[in-house]
């Protein structure tokens, strides 16, 4: 079978990259030349670097934002017997690293209108062992600071954000992860600050956390061949770091075009809203950095969700789901208890939610070569 021909993939990175590329070899060759190839200077560099962008006084590289969420939660005291509320829809790592943690996830349903965890469920499933909340700042669009700290201080719970999908998002006048105690970013390829390979970081203000999350990520060492904990080898690894030190002055930048595309997007889709394409709302406004723009094929739309997407494949447009199958229906996290309908607005959000092209450098002709071909469904 002949592979259809590409007009708009999902996510381009060449874009991104190709400018950069003198400036990323020599970043390499450095590292290269140095040979300090783990926990190097150019990760020291970019942990400071990072950090700064955020907002926060620390940050500590980590080999995956799962890493970040497991090691950042035990370094805030989170571990066996406490539960800590999280989304249930959201990507299984956000889960994992609960688990990972040793705590028990307590999952909470979303807001419809922006897939974002509904704090006034999450206050419905509080109990005496809740320790923390892990909002996740989902697709790019921060959960309102102001009420994430009004519900922590109300319930004196800590808050440590999952900003893996939202580098340098803000809201409220506060960057994605200088809300809570801590937060967890991850550096996959495709994200807005994406490495060429894993990788990820927690950040925080408060010195003893980053300090315990150094030691964990090394073996439980604070120095070497001296272990106070049992740790694990969870290192960013000194070339990826040098690598997003190079793109990190060009990252608001990038999250700017997104933004832009973004807005493109949704003036073009009003027409389609009466088809049953609507896009997920945005109450950050340039705040959000679109990591991912998601649109709903509801029941207004005479074609399903799947035939949607393979229609778009079949006029050379790439998309995605994010994501199919919600946490609680998991096979791997059945014990959890959860049921089929325990979650109604994110399982309908499952079943209903598209992710169009994004990227920065998506350009407006091909933005609307993506909405004329879903308003010539029918």
């Amino acid at each position: 079978m002949i592979p259809l021909p590409i007009k708009i993939p999902f996510v381009d990175l060449k874009i991104q990259h190709q400018p950069l590329e003198t400036a990323i070899n020599q970043a390499i060759q450095t590292v290269i030349q140095r040979g300090d190839f783990i926990l190097g200077e150019a990760l020291q560099s970019f942990e400071k670097a990072f950090a700064k962008a955020c907002g926060v006084d620390y940050g500590v590289g980590v080999a995956s934002g799962t890493d970040a969420i497991t090691l950042g939660l035990k370094a805030c005291g989170i571990g066996e017997g406490d539960e800590v509320l999280v989304p249930a829809n959201t990507f299984i790592a956000t889960i994992i690293g609960v688990t990972q943690s040793g705590a028990t996830p307590i999952l909470v349903d979303c807001d419809p209108k922006t897939a974002l965890i509904d704090l006034n469920y999450a206050a419905k499933v509080l109990t005496p062992r809740t320790k923390a909340i892990v909002p996740v700042h989902l697709y790019g669009q921060m959960v309102s600071p102001r009420e994430l700290l009004d519900f922590a201080q109300s319930h004196n719970i800590i808050i440590f954000e999952d900003a893996a999908q939202a580098h340098l998002a803000h809201r409220d006048g506060y960057l994605a992860g200088s809300v809570g105690i801590a937060a967890a970013f991850s550096f996959y390829p495709s994200k807005n600050l994406g490495a060429f390979g894993n990788g990820g970081m927690l950040i925080t203000s408060n010195e003893e956390i980053a300090r315990n999350v150094r030691t964990l990520r090394n073996y439980g060492a604070p120095s070497k061949y001296y272990h106070t904990q049992q740790g694990t080898n969870s290192r960013l690894d000194t070339l990826q770091a040098a690598i997003l030190e190079v793109k990190l002055p060009h990252l608001e930048q990038w999250n700017q075009q997104r933004n832009q595309a973004a807005k493109y997007y949704d003036h073009l889709l009003q027409s389609l809203a009466e088809k049953g394409i609507t896009p997920l709302e945005n109450f950050s406004n340039v705040g959000h950095v679109y990591h991912l723009y998601v649109i709903q094929i509801n029941e207004a739309c005479c074609l399903t969700r799947e035939s949607v997407q393979e229609y778009l494949k079949e006029q050379g447009i790439q998309s995605g789901i994010h994501y199919p199958i919600p946490c609680h229906l998991q096979p791997a996290y059945k014990a959890l208890g959860y049921q089929l309908g325990d979650f109604p607005q994110a399982e309908k959000l499952c079943e209903t939610i598209l992710s169009l092209p994004m990227y920065p450098g998506l350009n407006m002709e091909q933005i609307e070569l993506v909405v004329e071909q879903l308003s010539l469904i029918k």
